[in-house]
């Protein structure tokens, strides 16, 4: 046997199709020259030849022909009389080639060879695919589900390579299920056991920033620059964006004619409330805008300490805090201050309340909107009112009042 059939000794290499050619050959010339380090001293005077397309491997020695008597290198030079015994028509000076069985390494080193082969290319790939996912890291990539686990859901891309998207990773609402296709952003590489591990991300900032960008031709053309992104996976975000030609409105195009640019984004991140406001350098205006929906009356700065003392009207208190306190906690981190709310002309700081808006994703929006018919737009207004007063006031059952009720203690026991 003087050859080996790559494709059915080596498996790895037929699978490695995301490597490419002239690296694999170089591999399999390495693998073999050790293999004639060892058994010759030397891989000087062999030529390993690799045909990657047909898989073959064929190995050559190459000697002088010298008088008999003057081989000084063994490994360099034959005697003439050894010469003709494999050519007769040899002369003194020519250059012998001779194929090299691969028998004559015995069946252990082979086998070796082949295991170190494999070692290898498995090296080879997992350097392929740290270095492959390394340059996208931030870009949104679509993958299909294979398994769904409590932890983390198993995803494979289109060349069957793995991805993980771990629970801590997930928006909260997030339901996969066997086959379907999702997208997510490449959040790290990590390296476990020495294997590559592709972390995807849903809850990033930067998922948020990459649909914005799909769905915005101007901010992927560079006339409108995202300045920064807070989330709240699944609850609310708020994004501040500018404009670098004054022609455009940052905000109406980021949110598009009724909504259609931001609604898509809104579905994908599973009725995330996306709250767009203008970036500006004005830190004063900055808090204001960061604080949307509320309207904010009159505010104290202490910029040495970035701290700031917000005063607003009894009803747009529950606005400004939001559900949860997630809108404050949002306007803090985008515009690295500290803000407390207060009441407007008082010292004191306002009860905590919650906009009836809040519950959208619970309590029907028709439900809500009878609700603040009658005078009642937060959920404490609400509260202050007994069962048999709202049915009297409003069109609303007895059997729904008592489930908004439900609904609104649960949320101030949490709180």
């Amino acid at each position: 046997m003087a050859s080996i059939n790559l494709i059915e000794a080596f498996q790895e290499f037929k699978e490695a199709e995301n490597i490419d050619r002239p690296t694999m050959m170089k591999v399999v010339e390495d693998v073999f020259k050790t293999l004639l380090r060892k058994k010759y001293g030397s891989d000087e005077n062999f030529d390993v030849i690799v045909n990657a397309e047909k898989g073959d491997l064929e190995i050559f020695r190459r000697r002088m022909i010298v008088e008999d008597g003057e081989v000084q290198d063994p490994l360099a030079e034959v005697a003439y009389s050894d010469a003709i015994k494999i050519e007769p028509d040899f002369e003194v000076g020519e250059e012998l080639y001779q194929e090299v069985d691969m028998l004559d390494f015995g069946r252990r080193a082979i086998l070796a060879a082949k295991q170190t082969l494999a070692s290898r290319i498995s090296d080879l790939k997992k350097n392929v695919l740290v270095k492959k996912y390394g340059d996208r890291i931030g870009e949104i990539i679509t993958a299909e589900v294979y398994q769904v686990w409590k932890k983390e859901v198993l995803l494979m891309d289109e060349e069957g390579n793995e991805l993980i998207l771990p629970k801590s990773e997930q928006i909260p609402q997030d339901y996969f299920k066997k086959g379907e296709n999702i997208r997510a952003v490449v959040a790290r590489v990590d390296m476990k056991n020495n294997t590559p591990v592709i972390i995807l991300s849903r809850t990033s900032p930067d998922f948020l920033a990459k649909l914005l960008e799909i769905e915005v031709p101007e901010i992927f053309d560079g006339l409108i620059t995202i300045r920064k992104i807070v989330r709240e996976p699944g609850e609310r975000a708020k994004v501040a964006v500018e404009s670098f030609d004054d022609r455009i409105d940052p905000v109406g195009a980021c949110v598009g004619m009724k909504g259609s640019r931001i609604h898509g984004i809104v579905r994908e991140l599973k009725n995330e409330n996306i709250d767009v406001i203008n970036w500006t350098n004005n830190i004063q205006l900055l808090i204001q805008r960061s604080l949307t929906p509320a309207k904010i009356s009159y505010m104290d700065l202490d910029n040495e300490n970035k701290h700031a003392d917000v005063y607003l009207k009894a009803d747009q208190i529950s606005l400004a805090i939001g559900r949860r306190g997630v809108n404050i906690k949002l306007a803090c981190e985008l515009t690295d201050y500290d803000i407390d709310v207060f009441r407007e002309n008082e010292g004191e700081q306002e009860e905590f309340d919650i906009d009836l808006d809040e519950f959208s994703d619970e309590i029907d929006t028709w439900v809500i909107d009878e609700l603040k018919r009658v005078g009642c737009d937060t959920a404490r207004s609400v509260m202050d009112l007994s069962i048999d007063e709202l049915e009297r006031r409003t069109d609303l059952e007895r059997e729904t009042i008592e489930d908004v009720k439900r609904v609104l203690k649960a949320e101030f026991e949490k709180e």
